[in-house]
């Protein structure tokens, strides 16, 4: 953006030199890349953040001349309500589609003369690198640099009807450009019509039709607000980049529109030798500056900051940059500010943006540098030895920790058993769904591991690497019920093995891996964590039937064991079993961990007992282990499995199941009496309760 300094000067009263002044726009933010001379003018070259379209304009620059200086502006023609009479002919603008267009002016002027412009005008515009076109088209441009609102002046003799219509174009409508570039249309275009065809592109470019020309004697002045995106939009669709739609998608300031338009016409007048005409306003769509509260802008300063702005500084920067305050609601024993944004400003929003504000002209350089406060900084969690010893204890036994994306694809969706305890009843929808991807198609933040660990198994078995111990430890999320939640997010634990069980200093498997080996993988990483799990037999829908179960910690579910089920697995293209587990993490560290308690080594000897049961299939051996320790044996010290046995000798919906029975008293050795009297009650107790006999 070219600034000229003389301009500068004519707007507001200051002190500096060119060097001077570019060193101190630069100070709040305003980088001047460079300063160069034009004629007896310097031109300031200054780099602008998107979020201050605000000083694309010798105003706007002025206003922060106002801050750093505490001066006044001398704006000429600053007044906001149009004096000239509003014309007869209110059919002479009509807007149609007033969500594109927001506010529209239209002023006729009649009898101008068209030809050059005057030197200075010339020298104006050529210094900030502006061509000079004739005496209107100049002067529109000048004053678009001056208070930054884009204009255009048509022939309104060319005009059918002599009117403009604000609507969108229909599909197929042509215009030719100012730019001589024919551009075809369609209904996501906003045009500026006459009563028959196209004659500009809303916030872009000019039409060559009805564009001035030496004959030009009467002219229609428009100067509007158009919706930020749809100019953006339209300007990327036909290639064309102005300087008025580079303003327009940023922002212009709407309240500004009857003060451009009045000191375009003043100029007009002046130099064209026009006549002022009818004028007509359309405000369809009217805005609603922001307000900001703030309980005490000097003290947000100094927190946020660290810089010691008193609050009377802090409001006379805020108010040289048109940021006025009200006072606002009664806080503690201290009455809150209201901030009211300038309509130029679109981006101030929170007390943050104001802080910025401040702190840009208190000196970013005076921020001191200096460490945080440390509040229990560098100390552990109260989880995270807990989960230190999960990740020891699985390393220790051949275990690979992994790291995979939290973004998956939609066609994991309903793939998975999810967690107990991460979705909530309530909600209908049960995943988070990214507005912008990050990676192409992976538009859904899981809501579990196993996505992601079965990808690392199928580039593992890709590289030729079949026997692979896998676990991670990552967030999982879903939707939450209520009025505009944020998601669930919650902490989870999985693991995959599959293959052979191999040991440090062996290359070829020793056997196997199965169901038993996750389990056991499972228990130990939950005894790590301090708690004890048991585990039952559940129909899990990734996990194949039979060779799955729920993991339990006291009565609660915590998370799902077993192998992965074929239909996923041949999705995989996997031809070996895979055995999987997820637990939900962040529900086992919120439960107590259990507490070790030293008991002495037993000073009696014990009895063991093996049994073997005949049993149907769908009995297991928690229901016989839950049997016993409900019986509440005294000399029963434990119950253990031992193994199953399948095959000669059973029918095929039977199986013999062989458990470990220890009996041993604290006071006395047992006779075998005594351990055969209790025995027999508990074979008798499962009996009863189970209906299954002790294997001859």
């Amino acid at each position: 953006m070219n600034i000229s300094y003389n301009w500068l000067k004519d707007l507001i009263d200051f002190d500096l030199s060119p060097d001077e002044l570019a060193k101190v726009l630069t100070r709040v933010g305003l980088a001047v890349e460079g300063v160069h001379s034009h004629g007896d003018d310097f031109v300031l070259d200054i780099d602008l953040t998107s979020n201050r379209p605000d000083c694309l304009s010798h105003l706007g620059v002025c206003r922060e001349i106002a801050a750093i200086q505490n001066s006044k502006l001398k704006i000429k023609n600053s007044n906001t309500e149009d004096r000239s009479p509003k014309t007869e002919n209110q059919s002479l603008v009509s807007i149609q589609d007033a969500d594109l267009c927001h506010r529209f002016t239209a002023r006729i002027i009649k009898n101008v003369k068209i030809g050059q412009s005057p030197q200075w005008l010339i020298d104006r515009l050529e210094a900030i690198g502006e061509r000079a076109i004739n005496n209107v088209a100049d002067i529109t441009n000048y004053v678009m640099h001056e208070l930054g609102q884009p204009m255009h002046a048509f022939d309104l003799d060319k005009l059918a009807g002599n009117r403009i219509v604000v609507r969108r174009a229909r599909t197929g409508e042509r215009i030719m450009t100012l730019k001589e570039i024919e551009c075809e249309l369609d209904e996501n275009v906003l045009a500026i019509c006459d009563a028959e065809k196209p004659v500009a592109i809303g916030g872009v470019v000019g039409g060559l039709d009805s564009s001035i020309t030496e004959s030009t004697v009467n002219v229609l002045l428009e100067v509007a607000y158009f919706k930020r995106e749809n100019i953006r939009a339209t300007s990327r669709k036909l290639n064309l980049a102005t300087e008025a739609s580079y303003r327009f998608e940023r922002g212009v300031d709407i309240e500004n529109l009857i003060r451009a338009s009045n000191r375009a016409t003043e100029l007009i007048c002046e130099l064209a030798g026009g006549e002022t005409g009818g004028f007509v306003d359309l405000y369809p769509t009217k805005l609603t500056p922001n307000e900001i509260e703030s309980k005490d802008i000097s003290g947000a300063v100094n927190r946020l900051t660290g810089l010691n702005v008193n609050q009377d500084e802090c409001l006379r920067i805020l108010t040289s940059l048109g940021i006025e305050s009200k006072a606002g609601s009664q806080i503690s024993n201290l009455k809150s500010q209201i901030f009211i944004s300038p309509t130029w400003r679109h981006d101030l929003a929170i007390e943050e943006d104001l802080v910025e504000e401040v702190a840009r002209h208190a000196g970013y350089e005076n921020i001191a540098t200096e460490l945080p406060p440390a509040f229990g900084a560098g100390e552990y969690q109260p989880t995270e030895n807990r989960k230190k010893n999960l990740r020891q204890t699985l390393v220790s036994q051949g275990f690979d920790e992994a790291l995979s994306y939290s973004f998956i694809d939609t066609r994991f969706d309903e793939m998975f058993e999810i967690v107990p305890g991460l979705l909530a009843e309530s909600s209908d929808d049960k995943y988070v769904t990214l507005q912008d991807s990050v990676i192409e198609g992976a538009v859904r933040m899981r809501p579990s591991i196993l996505p992601g660990l079965l990808e690392a198994v199928r580039l593992n078995f890709n590289h030729q690497r079949k026997d692979v111990k896998l676990f991670e430890v990552g967030k999982v999320f879903a939707a939450a019920s209520g009025e505009d939640p944020l998601p669930n997010e919650q902490e989870s634990f999985a693991l995959i093995m599959t293959g052979g069980e191999t040991h440090e200093d062996r290359e070829i498997t020793t056997r196997e891996l199965d169901f038993y080996d996750a389990k056991g993988a499972v228990e130990t990483a939950l005894t790590a964590l301090g708690n004890s799990a048991a585990f039952t037999s559940a129909e899990v829908k990734h996990l194949r039937p039979g060779q799955s179960a729920s993991i339990q910690i006291g009565n609660a579910d915590v998370g799902y064991l077993g192998r992965l089920n074929d239909e996923i697995a041949a999705s995989y293209k996997f031809k070996q079993p895979v055995f999987v587990a997820e637990v939900n993490l962040e529900n086992v560290l919120a439960m107590p961990a259990d507490t070790s308690v030293y008991r002495p080594l037993a000073k009696f000897p014990s009895v063991i007992r093996d049994v073997s049961f005949i049993a149907k299939r769908n009995i297991e051996f928690a229901a016989i282990q839950q049997v016993v320790v409900k019986g509440r044996f005294d000399l029963c010290q434990r119950i253990e499995f031992v193994d199953v046995y399948e095959g000669k000798g059973m029918t095929e919906d039977e199986r013999s199941i062989t458990l470990r029975l220890e009996y041993r008293s604290e006071e006395r050795t047992l006779t075998e009496e005594e351990v055969e009297a209790i025995h027999q009650q508990i074979l008798s107790q499962i009996e009863q309760k189970l209906a299954i006999k002790p294997r001859v």
